[in-house]
């Protein structure tokens, strides 16, 4: 019994010490970086860095303009992906692979390589649509193709899929109802997690922007960092803030779906015998 306990502590002092040296390695050039976002003339703490932020039209501009893409590209990638992979597992699994190889090409060729085979075509896209950072929506869907089908996927893995579409059309559902009623309640949290990984990288892509001329986040803080090092680094740490809160609310949101699921069904009471 001693040995067993002896055990579990030193696995509980394990998980910890894992814990508190992951806590530093990510939050160490966290706080430099706040550190040196507020340091002001003669070794005082100032915001000035802080203020500036909403003071540059650039930069206003940019996080505007890369907060609008990254919602066009959830919902660009949610729209291609949510219907094919549904049906995919519904009506011809044959495919999934042909799919998944499609989705995962991304990931194999390097961002530069893109940039070149797209170039041509933006020139076309600038030409009859307008020069609107907006229009990075099409390549950016290609870009988070690898990662939110990996995340839809096991949504769609988790479930049984065919016996609730089929149970939904038998009762004389459509099967644009089984898709919104149905699986997408159903797959909810792979959903947010696609999200939120879609917009993580987004908010953080600089290399096809950059090359493509559009003044997203990301280009505007390289821009800055060249000029107000203080303001690019505290948009920085603003940028890394905002995706840790997302991560926070998904990661609070999914548990306590399952708990409430997990209440109802433990507070529906026992059927009672019939008495003679």
């Amino acid at each position: 019994m001693a040995a067993v306990t002896r055990t579990r502590g030193s696995r509980w002092v394990l998980r910890w010490l894992v814990l508190v040296v992951v806590a530093i390695y990510l939050l160490l050039p966290l706080l430099a970086m706040v550190e040196f976002s507020t340091r002001g003339a003669g070794g005082t703490r100032s915001l000035d860095a802080w203020r500036g932020i909403g003071e540059d039209d650039d930069l206003v501009g940019s996080i505007v303009a890369s907060v609008e893409l990254a919602a066009l590209t959830v919902v660009g990638m949610l729209v291609l992906l949510v219907p094919t992979m549904t049906w995919v597992h519904l009506r011809v699994p044959a495919m999934r692979r042909v799919v998944e190889f499609i989705c995962l090409l991304p990931l194999t060729i390097p961002a530069i390589v893109l940039v070149v085979g797209v170039a041509p075509i933006y020139a076309w896209v600038t030409y009859l649509v307008g020069d609107s950072a907006l229009t990075l929506t099409f390549v950016y869907v290609v870009l988070v193709l690898p990662y939110a089908y990996r995340a839809i996927d096991g949504g769609l893995g988790a479930i049984d899929i065919v016996t609730l579409s089929e149970a939904a059309r038998s009762l004389g559902s459509s099967w644009f109802q089984v898709l919104v009623r149905v699986i997408i309640p159903n797959i909810r949290g792979a959903l947010i997690s696609a999200s939120v990984v879609s917009i993580a990288l987004v908010l953080g892509e600089f290399t096809i922007a950059s090359l493509l001329n559009f003044d997203t986040v990301q280009v505007v803080i390289n821009l800055l960092g060249k000029r107000n090092a203080g303001i690019a680094v505290a948009v920085s740490v603003a940028a890394l803030l905002f995706a840790f809160v997302l991560l926070v609310v998904v990661a609070y949101l999914e548990p306590r779906r399952r708990d409430a699921q997990e209440d109802d069904t433990t507070a529906v009471p026992a059927p009672q015998e019939a008495r003679s």
